[in-house]
């Protein structure tokens, strides 16, 4: 099956990820604040968006009506997931310490180019737009099971944890998701197959780039 190719295909970047030291800190709660909230503004205001209009345009661009249909109702999930993010991370109570996001907060330079690459890639073809989308339906599925399972009982980021996993719709959904790939896997022709293993690939550099940026523009130096 397609969608398991790519899941081993990716494990190594996700191992790479869940022990990288934004979400070591977040399991036990050394984390500074800030970066929390820096994570939360790049995805809520810039990521999350973009990553909906690449699943409305390659809902558009398919020719399987099934398709159509779960890459539709993914991008409508993604905005309201984007508003939930938003909401549950500036309601958590300031004695947490945790500084609120600011939705217009400007892209940073590895969000800019990772939102290029979601738009560039579905304006490609099929192939090219449904190999860049999996890796961020995955991103929030890996890591919040990676919270769940080992996060320090007690850290202070637990409530913030709590908030960034999703509920168990979402699961149900990447599971179709994952559905759609392993039908295309059968439908596609070699060269279309090859092509979204590529930009599947690409995509989880992209990816893993929003934890490291987080790290790197906000974390070490970031007071909280």
């Amino acid at each position: 099956m397609l969608h398991q190719e790519l899941k081993e295909l990716a494990e190594p970047e996700w191992k790479e990820i869940t022990e990288h030291p934004f979400w070591a800190g977040v399991r036990d709660g050394t984390l500074p604040a800030r970066a929390l909230t820096h994570l939360v503004e790049q995805c809520a205001g810039h990521v999350l968006p973009a990553y909906a209009r690449a699943l409305a345009r390659t809902a558009a661009a398919t020719r399987w009506d099934r398709h159509v249909v779960l890459l539709a109702q993914a991008a409508a999930g993604t905005v309201r997931a984007r508003d939930r993010l938003l909401a549950a991370h500036n309601g958590l109570d300031a004695a947490l310490g945790v500084p609120r996001a600011d939705p217009k907060a400007p892209a940073g330079a590895i969000t800019h180019a990772h939102t290029a690459f979601l738009h560039a890639a579905t304006a490609t073809t099929v192939a090219a737009g449904m190999g860049a989308l999996l890796p961020l339906a995955w991103f929030r599925q890996r890591v919040g099971d990676d919270l769940r399972l080992r996060r320090v009982p007690g850290s202070r980021h637990g409530a913030w944890a709590d908030a960034f996993r999703p509920g168990p719709e979402y699961a149900r959904s990447v599971a179709e998701l994952e559905g759609a790939y392993d039908e295309l896997g059968e439908l596609m022709a070699a060269p279309g197959r090859t092509e979204l293993v590529e930009y599947f690939t690409l995509g989880l550099r992209y990816t893993a780039s929003l934890t490291k940026a987080a790290w790197a523009e906000a974390g070490p130096r970031a007071v909280g």
